[in-house]
C-alpha cells in the first residue's frame, strides 16, 4: 500500500502529493461500517487490509447459523453472538494494527456528535428503512459554516446476482431519499387472501404481522428489530402454516418477510463490498476521482445474472426531495377519494414507502397514527372525502414515525 501511495499516477486528483500524506491519512481517518451481515464482513476486511486503521461498527443483530454459508468471520461456535462483537474481534485479531470499535445496538441510539467523529461512514445495509434515516442525518447535520459537518456516505446494496455502490455528499449529491423510486416497494397481499386461504409461507407470515399481532398485542408497538418480537411472529406464523399444509416458514424467513431484507449471495457481496472499499480509498487518499467528484458519475451498477458488468451513471439530485430539496411535489388525485385511502396509498407511492403515514396542513391536522389520543381525535376524518378536508392546490405535509422526514405535497384535484 506504501509503494502505491508514494507515486504519482496519470489519475490522481490535483491535490495529491505522493508519499507520507495519503499514507498518513488513510492510518487516521474515522471509518463507520454500518452493518456486520454479507456486506458488512466483506467491507471490514477490505478496510483492514487497505491501511485504514481507526473503524467502528454498528450491528444489533445476532448470529445465526443460516449466516455461516457467506458471512466468513462467523464460526458455528459463535452462533447467538452478536455480529459486531464477533467481527471486529476477528478481524483485529487477523491485523492486530487495526482497531475496530463495535456497538451493538440500533443506528437510532446514536446521536449527531456521535456521528461527527467519523471521516466516511460506509452502509452495508440490507434494510431501505435504516438507509433512509442515517442519510436524513447525515443530511440534517450539515453546517454550511462547518466543513467538517459534511459526512460522505457510501452506500452499497445487493439483491441477488445484482449490486450498486454509490457516493452521497450530503446536499451536494442526489441522497438516499432521491433515489427511494428506484427500490419498488414490496406488492401488498390482499388481506382476504392473509385472512382466509393463505397460498405461501409469505402469507402466514404477514397474517402474523399485519393481522395476529393486532389482534393479541396491540397495545406493543412492534419492533422489527426485537428478536423477542420476531421470534412470536415466527411462531404464530408456523401455527398458521401447519394449519394449512404449507411449507417453508422458517425465523430467518420470518425476520426477510417483516424486515423486507432481499436475499444475498457471496459473490456478490464482494464484488460491492470492493467497491465500496475503493471510493472510502480513494475519498482518504485522493489517489483518484471517487464516484461523484465534481464532474464524475455518482452510481454504479452491477449485473452479474447475465455476465459480470458494471457501469456507472449520474443519478441527479430531485429539487423536490423531502431530505435533500426545498419543493414540495404535486399529487394529483380524485377529489372523492378518502382519506383512508390516500393514507393506504402511501405505502405504495415509490416516493415515499411510507407504513404508518401522518398527515396535516398548516392549519389543522388531518390524521395521526401515533399518540392514541391524537389518532382517537383524528380517526373520524380517515371515513371523509379529500375535496371536505383540503382545497385544490393547498400544500400538505405527510410523515412517518419511523423516519426523521416531512413529504411536501401539493394537492391537485383531477
Amino acid at each position: 500500500m506504501d509503494r502505491l501511495l508514494s507515486r504519482p499516477g496519470g489519475f490522481t486528483e490535483d491535490e495529491y502529493e505522493p508519499g507520507a500524506i495519503p499514507i498518513s491519512n488513510i492510518e487516521n481517518f474515522r471509518v463507520l461500517v454500518i452493518g456486520a451481515g454479507g456486506l458488512g464482513c466483506e467491507i471490514l476486511k477490505n478496510l483492514a487490509l487497505s491501511g485504514f486503521r481507526k473503524i467502528d461498527v454498528i450491528d444489533m443483530d445476532t448470529i445465526d447459523v443460516s449466516n455461516l454459508n457467506r458471512q466468513f468471520l462467523f464460526r458455528e461456535k459463535d452462533v447467538g453472538k452478536p455480529k459486531a462483537t464477533v467481527a471486529a474481534e476477528f478481524v483485529s485479531r487477523r491485523v492486530p494494527s487495526c482497531k475496530i470499535n463495535a456497538y451493538v445496538g440500533k443506528i437510532q441510539d446514536k446521536d449527531e456528535d456521535y456521528y461527527m467523529q467519523f471521516n466516511i461512514i460506509i452502509c452495508g445495509l440490507d434494510s431501505i428503512e435504516a438507509r433512509r434515516w442515517i442519510n436524513a442525518t447525515l443530511v440534517g447535520m450539515i453546517d454550511m459554516g462547518n466543513p467538517d459537518s459534511l459526512k460522505p456516505l457510501i452506500d452499497g446494496g445487493t439483491e441477488g446476482f445484482k449490486g450498486q455502490s454509490r457516493v452521497i455528499l450530503p446536499t451536494m449529491t442526489s441522497c438516499i431519499e432521491c433515489q427511494l423510486d428506484m427500490h419498488a416497494p414490496r406488492a401488498a397481499v390482499p388481506l382476504c387472501t392473509l385472512a382466509t386461504i393463505p397460498r405461501q409461507p409469505q402469507h402466514c407470515i404477514e397474517w402474523a404481522h399485519i393481522i395476529k399481532w393486532e389482534e393479541d398485542r396491540k397495545d406493543i408497538p412492534l419492533d422489527t428489530d426485537d428478536p423477542e418480537h420476531i421470534t412470536w411472529l415466527y411462531q404464530k406464523a408456523l401455527l398458521r402454516a401447519q394449519e394449512f399444509g404449507i411449507q417453508g416458514v422458517t425465523y430467518s424467513l420470518t425476520q426477510g418477510v417483516v424486515k423486507n431484507i432481499i436475499p444475498a449471495i457471496a459473490s456478490t457481496n464482494a464484488i460491492i463490498a470492493a467497491s465500496c472499499c475503493n471510493e472510502a480509498f480513494k475519498l482518504a487518499t485522493s489517489s483518484a476521482p471517487f464516484l461523484g467528484a465534481p464532474g464524475t458519475n455518482n452510481y454504479m451498477q452491477y449485473t452479474g445474472d447475465s455476465g459480470v458488468y458494471t457501469y456507472t451513471f449520474e443519478h441527479e439530485q430531485n429539487p423536490a426531495c423531502p431530505v435533500c430539496g426545498n419543493l414540495p411535489r404535486d399529487l394529483t388525485i380524485n377529489p372523492d377519494t378518502t382519506l383512508q385511502e390516500l393514507v393506504d396509498s402511501f405505502a405504495e407511492r415509490p416516493e415515499s414507502q411510507l407504513k404508518k403515514p401522518n398527515m396535516r396542513t398548516e392549519e389543522k391536522t388531518l390524521y395521526y397514527s401515533a399518540p392514541e389520543s391524537l389518532r382517537m381525535q383524528t380517526e373520524g376524518n380517515l371515513k371523509r372525502k379529500l375535496s371536505e378536508l383540503l382545497a385544490d392546490g393547498e400544500e400538505m405535509a405527510v410523515s412517518d414515525p419511523a423516519f426523521a422526514i416531512d413529504f411536501r405535497y401539493k394537492v391537485r384535484f383531477s
